[in-house]
């Protein structure tokens, strides 16, 4: 019955997902960010059943968070005015730089995310401060899937519950 409990792959994942994003929260509200959430919902997308898996989905995802922020800033000064038609072409243009970078889909994923939230939604603050703070809250939210992630993975004391299981 406990080493069932203990290899419940549900468990287990719903038990670090919700670390991470609560470490991330913690952090970000520690910080002081005006838009704390971004941070807790960035480390439940990170989150992977394996260190492995989100360390290399992370590394994109962080990179992608960059493109997305430094081009939302970029787009924003060439577009003050974002409409449809040229919010689609940012968009486009944004995958073909990931493309160009042999970046992955996640990357762009994250990216465009960054981009869409930075340019659709209503901010007192440029463009560029924008991006700052989603790449801040971004990188707490993976920072802390990868904590939860390795310490599931390596932490000593997980792995004697799981041998006694």
């Amino acid at each position: 019955m406990l080493r069932n409990l203990v290899n419940n792959m549900w468990l287990r994942h719903s038990f670090w997902t919700a670390a991470a994003a609560m470490l991330s929260l913690s952090s970000a509200k520690l910080l002081g960010l005006a838009e704390y959430y971004w941070a807790p919902i960035s480390a439940i997308i990170v989150m992977q059943s394996t260190l492995g898996q989100s360390w290399d989905t992370s590394k994109q995802r962080l990179i992608g968070t960059v493109i997305g922020a430094l081009f939302a800033g970029a787009f924003n000064y060439v577009f003050p005015e974002v409409n449809t038609l040229n919010f689609g072409l940012g968009i486009f243009i944004m995958g073909m730089i990931c493309y160009a970078m042999r970046l992955t889909v996640s990357a762009y994923r994250l990216g465009g995310v960054t981009f869409t939230i930075i340019l659709l939604m209503h901010h007192s603050e440029v463009a560029w401060r924008i991006g700052f703070d989603r790449f801040v809250e971004v990188s707490l939210g993976i920072c802390a899937a990868l904590l939860v992630s390795f310490v599931d993975n390596k932490c000593p004391a997980m792995k004697a519950l799981k041998k006694a299981a």
